[in-house]
């Protein structure tokens, strides 16, 4: 672990205010977004596997439910489920007939498309409200929340 010059004082205050601000940051956009997109809002579990899938193609189930921090049942349940709907593909591998590859659909593709957009928009909009050196700020932390997001998220094998 790398040493810090930050005391723990700092590092409770920052870590409070993120816990605090990045839920409601994400709450505020998504009512936005879901103001304006036409069609129904998937489960939260049904839209973190879509989001898996998208940055992961070809995962397994068993790889996804480890990343998502689920049961494999669980997993294969919400992809039975997104199938049905036309926004994920089961597609068996060619050396193991028991594993299936997961694969976004042009449907769902289109759909993860059009919310990034509407939340971009969202927080451009947001964006333009603000001082240069309110921008400057965000510009500067986005690397470190990045880093923070890498460090939170297990690394799945």
């Amino acid at each position: 672990m790398p040493e810090t010059s930050a005391s723990a004082q700092d590092i409770d205050h920052v870590a409070a205010g993120l816990v605090a601000c990045l839920p409601a940051l994400a709450r505020a956009l998504e009512r936005r977004v879901d103001l304006e997109f036409p069609h129904p809002k998937p489960p939260e579990a049904q839209l973190a596997l879509l989001r898996h899938v998208e940055a992961n193609d070809g995962v397994t189930v068993r790889r996804a439910a480890a990343a998502l921090l689920m049961k494999p049942n669980n997993v294969s349940a919400l992809v039975t489920q997104l199938s049905e709907q036309g926004l994920l593909e089961r597609r068996q591998d060619p050396q193991d007939k028991r594993i299936a590859h997961l694969h976004l659909t042009v449907t769902s593709r289109q759909q993860i498309s059009e919310v990034r957009h509407l939340m971009s928009d969202q927080v451009a909009q947001a964006l333009r409200t603000m001082t240069d050196g309110e921008l400057d700020a965000l510009g500067s932390a986005l690397s470190s929340l990045q880093e923070l997001n890498k460090r939170l998220h297990p690394a799945v094998d």
